[in-house]
């Protein structure tokens, strides 16, 4: 998505920090009740913002959560395409994102006029798309997934099913490798995820060598062939909840480690670093800028004056929906 040219100076509310005056943690949460709106916080914000939120989790478990409370607003704390599937999900209900900037590198390596063109060009063919994408991939889409139940819903299919697979390449190789499907795959994907490296975590594995590696399914090819568990965020977790008296490497983003350490306080977990390529600017961290972009004051602010909010159009909504639909009734 284009990066908007608002700011919430420039439409008239407040944009300086009232940190010092106020306790934020404490006004967001007497919003939320005075406004019966709940708050979600994907596993990649800041720990302080999972902190404030009523629901933490992945993006499509967090908006299916939002849609069975009685809330009249939901404030999404994530990217911009996890508030539109909110909205997609809960029409009815006032969808709010901190700050429209949020976007995703792997939603936008998709545009649904591109993947209507690539689906055009492929006569017969399905479209299988990540829940990573925006409205109107969805709307393109016959059945989305998650990185938690892709191979479950790809198995469905009949093995030699027609399929294109996106917009995430690495997630999608994976998905071939272990169900020996040959599905099309759109060259997407996560510059967080991208960014690690089997180096990196060669040099974690001489400082820790009794520590397993998690790792995501969005990292390449070479990372998850070193690692002992591959799975999404929340499968991740639940291994070390599970698991506590492990010690752990992490390939993923660095925002879950604080959920991870919350639910496992004596367990040891090591972030792994991103490969730095020379001359590269701003890939000095393993975490998602965009997700980093949400913080208390935008909360806050949110809250009082019920802006931004996040809106799909009607017809867009009606034919996004299809897919998730289908993808619930498939796992």
């Amino acid at each position: 998505m284009a990066l908007l040219k608002t700011s919430w100076l420039e439409q008239g509310y407040i944009d300086e920090p009232v940190a010092e005056t106020i306790d934020l943690k404490k006004e967001i949460r007497r919003l939320a009740k005075e406004k019966n709106a709940v708050i979600l916080a994907h596993y990649y914000t800041v720990g302080e913002i999972q902190e404030v939120a009523d629901f933490i989790g992945d993006s499509l478990a967090l908006a299916r959560k939002a849609a069975e409370t009685d809330a009249d607003i939901i404030v999404m704390c994530g990217v911009h395409f996890m508030a539109e599937t909110c909205k997609i999900l809960s029409p009815e209900k006032l969808v709010l994102c901190p700050d429209l900037n949020a976007g995703c590198s792997l939603a936008d390596s998709c545009n649904a006029e591109d993947l209507r063109k690539y689906r055009d060009e492929h006569p017969g063919y399905q479209v299988v798309s990540y829940v990573n994408t925006t409205a109107a991939v969805k709307a393109l889409t016959d059945v989305v997934v998650t990185s938690g139940n892709a191979k479950k819903i790809v198995d469905s299919f009949p093995h030699d099913a027609k399929l294109i697979f996106g917009p995430d390449y690495n997630l999608g190789s994976y998905i071939n490798e272990i169900t020996g499907r040959k599905m099309l795959l759109w060259n997407g994907g996560c510059h967080v995820h991208e960014r690690f490296s089997v180096a990196e975590i060669a040099t974690l594995k001489e400082q820790h060598p009794k520590a397993k590696v998690l790792a995501h399914p969005e990292c390449k090819g070479p990372v998850l062939a070193v690692a002992d568990i591959v799975g999404s965020t929340a499968v991740l977790l639940k291994y070390a909840v599970e698991h506590p008296e492990e010690e752990y490497i992490v390939a993923t983003e660095a925002g879950i480690l604080h959920e991870m350490q919350r639910q496992c306080p004596e367990t040891q977990f090591y972030p792994v670093p991103p490969e730095v390529s020379e001359g590269s600017v701003g890939c000095s961290c393993n975490e998602c800028q965009y997700m980093k972009m949400n913080t208390l004051q935008k909360i806050y602010n949110t809250l009082c004056y019920e802006w931004p909010m996040v809106d799909v159009d009607a017809e867009v909504a009606r034919q996004a929906v299809k897919p998730i639909e289908r993808m619930l009734e498939l796992s």
